[in-house]
C-alpha cells in the first residue's frame, strides 16, 4: 500500500524518489484534460474560480447604465422638485412647469370644443349665463386667494388668465376643468344642481384644482411610473416584477393620491365659494342627492379616483364652521349687499330669458 510504504521508508532515499514518481505518474493520468489546461492543484482551481466571478462587459452596459440613469432621475426628481399645496400645505412632486400645463389644457380645450360642438349651448342661453355668472365670482375669488397665498410662497405660481365656461348638452352629470382656466359643465348635473349657492360648491371644487395644480401632480406622477416600470424591466427582463408592481402601484398609490386631490378640492372650493358669498351648506345638498341617487351602484372607495360620499359629507361637516365663519365675516354685512346684488342679477337673466323665449 502506497500509504504503509510511505511510513515504513523513512529511511532509505530511493524507495521514497520510486514511490513519489510512481504517484505522480498515477495522477497525472487521472486527471481532465480542463485541469490539465487551467494549471495543476490548488493554485489551477484558484485561477478558475476568479475567472468565473468576473462580470461580463454587455451585462454592465445593457443593465448596469440604465438601472443608474433610471435611478439618477428618479433621485433628481425627488430632491428637486418638492412642492406644497396652498391651503392645505401638503407636500408633494411636481415635475413640470406651469406654462406646459397651460400649453396642453390649451390644445385639450380645442380638441372638447370639436367633440361637443353640436351639444355646445350658446352664451346666451340662460344655463350658460347663470354659469358664467357664477363662475365668474368664483374665479375672483380664486384670483384673490391665489396672490394671497403668493405673497408668503414665492415661488407659488398661478395663472391669471381668464377662465372660461362651457355648457354642454348632456344627460352626463359632470363637470371638469382643464389647465389654462377651462371649465366645462355637462347639463346632466343640473339634476342635482338647484340653485346658485349650489353650483359655486361645483365650481368652486373645480376652480380649487386649477390652483392646485392637480394635473401637474398627475403629470409627474405618470412621469415617475414610466421611470419606476422601465427600472423594473432593466432589474427583471422577464416582466415579473413589472406584473406586480403596475397594479400595487395603482392601488397603493395612484388612486389614494387621485382621492387626495378630490378631497382638497372639496376644501379649497368650500373657502372660494365662502369668499365669493355663497353658501358653503349648499356642497353638502348636491353630494346627499347624488349619494340618494347612486343607491348601490358606487364602487367600493378602494377602487375608486374619488372618495364616497360618506367620505366626502363627514369631510363637509368638519370644514364646515371654518366656512360658515368666512361666509359669515363682518356681521355678514359683505355677503349681505352681494346676494342682494346676485338676486337682482337673477331677475335680469330671467327676463332676458323670457323675452327670448327660450
Amino acid at each position: 500500500m502506497i500509504g504503509a510504504g510511505w511510513v515504513r521508508v523513512r529511511g532509505s532515499r530511493t524507495p521514497l524518489r520510486s514511490s513519489i514518481r510512481r504517484i505522480q505518474s498515477e495522477s497525472s493520468k487521472r486527471v481532465p484534460p480542463l485541469a490539465k489546461r487551467s494549471g495543476s492543484g490548488e493554485q489551477g482551481h484558484q485561477g478558475h474560480s476568479r475567472k468565473s466571478k468576473s462580470i461580463p462587459p454587455y451585462l454592465v452596459l445593457g443593465v448596469g447604465v440604465p438601472a443608474m440613469a433610471i435611478t439618477s432621475s428618479l433621485a433628481y426628481i425627488y430632491s428637486s422638485c418638492q412642492d406644497r399645496v396652498p391651503y392645505t400645505n401638503r407636500q408633494r412632486l411636481l415635475a413640470t412647469d406651469n406654462a406646459y400645463e397651460i400649453r396642453l389644457g390649451d390644445q385639450q380645450y380645442k380638441q372638447l370644443l370639436q367633440k361637443y360642438q353640436e351639444d355646445i349651448l350658446p352664451p346666451s342661453h340662460r344655463a350658460s349665463v347663470t354659469v358664467q355668472r357664477v363662475g365668474g365670482r368664483i374665479a375672483h375669488a380664486a384670483g384673490t386667494f391665489a396672490r394671497q397665498w403668493k405673497k408668503s410662497n414665492p415661488e407659488f405660481e398661478y395663472n391669471d388668465a381668464p377662465f372660461t365656461y362651457t355648457v354642454v348638452r348632456s344627460d352626463e352629470a359632470n363637470a371638469f376643468v382643464l389647465p389654462g382656466n377651462h371649465v366645462f359643465v355637462l347639463t346632466g348635473l343640473f339634476k342635482y344642481v338647484h340653485n346658485e349657492d349650489e353650483l359655486a360648491s361645483i365650481l368652486g371644487h373645480e376652480t380649487s384644482h386649477v390652483i392646485a395644480r392637480h394635473s401637474g401632480e398627475r403629470l409627474t406622477e405618470g412621469l415617475l411610473q414610466a421611470l419606476i416600470s422601465r427600472l423594473s424591466i432593466v432589474i427583471d427582463p422577464s416582466l415579473t416584477l413589472f406584473s406586480i408592481l403596475v397594479p400595487a402601484q395603482t392601488f397603493l398609490y395612484s388612486l389614494p393620491h387621485s382621492r387626495e386631490q378630490e378631497e382638497e378640492a372639496d376644501q379649497i372650493g368650500l373657502v372660494l365659494a365662502s369668499e365669493a358669498c355663497y353658501d358653503p351648506k349648499a356642497a353638502k345638498h348636491v353630494f346627499s342627492r347624488m349619494q340618494d341617487d347612486s343607491g348601490q351602484r358606487m364602487p367600493p372607495e378602494f377602487l375608486s379616483t374619488h372618495p364616497s360620499y360618506d367620505t366626502r359629507l363627514t369631510l363637509f361637516d368638519k370644514w364646515m364652521p371654518e366656512a360658515i365663519e368666512r361666509y359669515e365675516r363682518d356681521g355678514g354685512g359683505k355677503c349681505s349687499a352681494i346676494r342682494s346684488e346676485m338676486k337682482r342679477a337673477r331677475i335680469v337673466a330671467a327676463q332676458m330669458h323670457d323675452r327670448r323665449g327660450t
